[in-house]
């Protein structure tokens, strides 16, 4: 039986925002098309950095990390150097290679919260609760935002009280190459967002991505049943459920330099949270549909039988948290897995993982 759904707060002005084109809530005026825009290349295309703000009274940039002590230092080196100073919160995930006395004895001002346990993604909600700032960004310990990018998203969440998250546009390397991600959510299906030049979209990464600390903390910031991976999917549809806009804007650029090599097991993870997201939200029949799929795939693939084994003993938590999306997110929902499933078509394997772009 699925759970009775709580309410969950909404914007805090008033009336929600009318619905836009793609059947969301949240104003659709004054966007522009993203599609074709650069990322971090050209200069009509970065936020202005002449007037160094202050904002650590607006923002601070939560980062969660485990063992990864000399990435991290890199990453603060670039952080403290932004123009508009924006307080720094690191979460230590229980790391084992001291990486929270490095950071304190290293980079004063940086602000440090210690885990006795790893609490994989969870640990950024509780980094935006230990903050106090009206907007929070968020890093990896390989990821940072570039100058004036901050200072740019406060504006843009200052003026849209319905906008609960902005998903920035990403540079990847020493090259600062665009990710693949962009092209994905800036082709959403969704329509134009209220900021000029965005798009409403149902996916960001959590490297890059900046949230209104009030629709992040009334919608239960990342969910506790994932832990780890396409953890930005569920958030993105909660905060569209409880009636907060979602938007990419390009123009607001974090750099990501991944390791080569991911995470070992990090897709069974990705798998085994995108079933357990169907089934807390997605339609009986959508859920039923893909578990029975992968099912059918562990019969003979020693992968599918690892994620079915970490699947099964979540169900009872995942049907006892089950809360169906609104019709309208759900319509959106589809559109956007519609849109990644033709370009799979057209391009196989080109297209990124639905994860980050919300499907």
């Amino acid at each position: 039986m699925a759970a009775t759904p709580r309410s969950t707060p909404g914007p805090p002005d008033g009336p929600r925002p009318p619905e836009g084109p793609g059947g969301l809530s949240g104003p659709a005026h004054g966007g522009g098309h993203a599609q074709g825009h650069s990322y971090g290349h050209g200069s009509e295309d970065q936020p202005d950095v002449s007037c160094p703000r202050d904002l650590r009274g607006q923002l601070g940039v939560v980062i969660a990390t485990r063992d990864r002590r000399a990435t991290l230092a890199h990453t603060l080196e670039r952080l403290r150097a932004l123009p508009e100073t924006p307080r720094i919160l690191v979460v230590d995930n229980a790391s084992a290679d001291g990486t929270a006395d490095m950071v304190a004895r290293s980079f004063p001002g940086v602000e440090v919260l210690r885990l006795t346990v790893n609490r994989g993604a969870l640990a950024r909600n509780e980094g935006v609760r230990a903050l106090h700032t009206p907007y929070v960004a968020f890093s990896d310990d390989d990821s940072w935002w570039e100058p004036g990018a901050l200072a740019a998203a406060v504006d843009l969440l200052a003026a849209r009280p319905a906008t609960g998250l902005l998903a920035a546009g990403i540079t990847v390397g020493p090259e600062g190459a665009p990710d693949p991600l962009n092209t994905v959510l800036a082709a959403s299906p969704l329509g134009e967002g209220s900021a000029p030049r965005s798009r409403r979209v149902l996916g960001f990464l959590g490297c890059a991505a900046v949230v209104r600390r009030q629709a992040y903390l009334d919608v239960g910031g990342y969910h506790p049943l994932l832990f780890f991976g396409a953890e930005e999917t569920l958030l993105a549809y909660d905060l569209a459920a409880a009636g907060w806009e979602v938007l990419h804007c390009p123009d607001v650029v974090a750099r990501h330099s991944p390791a080569d090599a991911p995470r070992p097991g990090r897709q069974a993870l990705v798998r085994r949270n995108e079933l357990l997201i169907a089934w807390m939200r997605r339609p009986l029949p959508v859920a039923f549909r893909r578990t029975a799929a992968l099912c059918g795939e562990a019969v003979h693939d020693a992968q599918a039988r690892r994620v079915a084994r970490a699947l099964l003993p979540r169900l009872p938590a995942a049907l006892r948290l089950r809360r169906p999306l609104p019709r309208a997110v759900e319509e959106a929902a589809r559109r956007v897995e519609a849109a990644h499933q033709a370009a799979e078509t057209r391009a196989p394997g080109a297209a990124p993982s639905p994860e980050g772009a919300g499907a």
